[in-house]
């Protein structure tokens, strides 16, 4: 029986749109919160957070809920723009995004949180607008954070399961992602197609978790050698 490269194909284009979505929506919301102090920012974070705690499939059941057919918001994006969202790759890309975004959340707001206010508030003395602050400032400076941040949330998208079950089904060949393969196919007793896709989705996360471990040992080594 030949392999299934499908799911492997389908997991990275998941993964890539669900990367693409949180960085562009983490980095000026993570910013925003670092910086600013207002009235239900706990509130905000908490339900930024949330998705860490809650089990996969009460996000499954949520996104569901809001993204069904006669959802609001599902009901909306099917008049307006004919995008369907339910038993669709689009629903594997969101709730990927979702699961994946307080990670890179917590990792860019840690970074924005470390820089030196003095630098930003030296450039707007300067005359530097907002915008330009952020961009040759605060972004350069928490880069690293980003960077981490993207990765992990990457890793965790590809791995996404329970929401992805949820809300996209198990359609082989239209959004049966690698995990959602390795259960079905186990369940159907293929042990050979799910052993490979178990052994590539570890290695795989191993050498993320390697390779960020690594790079932050290298960025402290090289703080330490520019502070002596």
């Amino acid at each position: 029986m030949e392999f299934d490269f499908i799911p492997i194909i389908l997991s990275l284009k998941v993964a890539f749109a669900s990367v693409i979505i949180v960085t562009c929506s983490c980095i000026p919301i993570a910013s925003l919160m670092a910086k600013h102090e207002f009235v239900g920012k706990d509130i905000i974070e908490s339900l930024i957070t949330l998705p860490l705690v809650l089990p996969p499939s009460v996000i499954g059941f949520m996104l569901l809920v809001f993204f069904g057919k006669n959802g609001p918001l599902g009901r909306l994006l099917e008049q307006w723009f004919q995008i369907r969202v339910v038993f669709t790759l689009v629903g594997a890309v969101i709730a990927a995004a979702v699961v994946s975004f307080p990670l890179m959340y917590q990792a860019v707001k840690a970074a924005v949180e470390s820089i030196d206010r003095n630098l930003e508030q030296a450039a707007r003395t300067l005359g530097a607008r907002e915008y330009r602050v952020f961009f040759t400032i605060t972004l350069p400076l928490a880069w690293n954070g980003i960077i981490a941040g993207l990765v992990l949330a990457f890793a965790r998208s590809l791995g996404e399961f329970g929401a992805t079950l949820m809300i996209a089904g198990n359609i082989p060949g239209k959004t049966q992602t690698m995990p959602l393969a390795i259960y079905f196919d186990n369940d159907a007793g293929d042990l050979r197609q799910a052993s490979i896709l178990v052994i590539l989705m570890t290695v795989f996360s191993f050498l993320v978790i390697y390779g960020v471990n690594r790079w932050r040992r290298g960025l402290r080594r090289d703080s330490r050698g520019e502070e002596i």
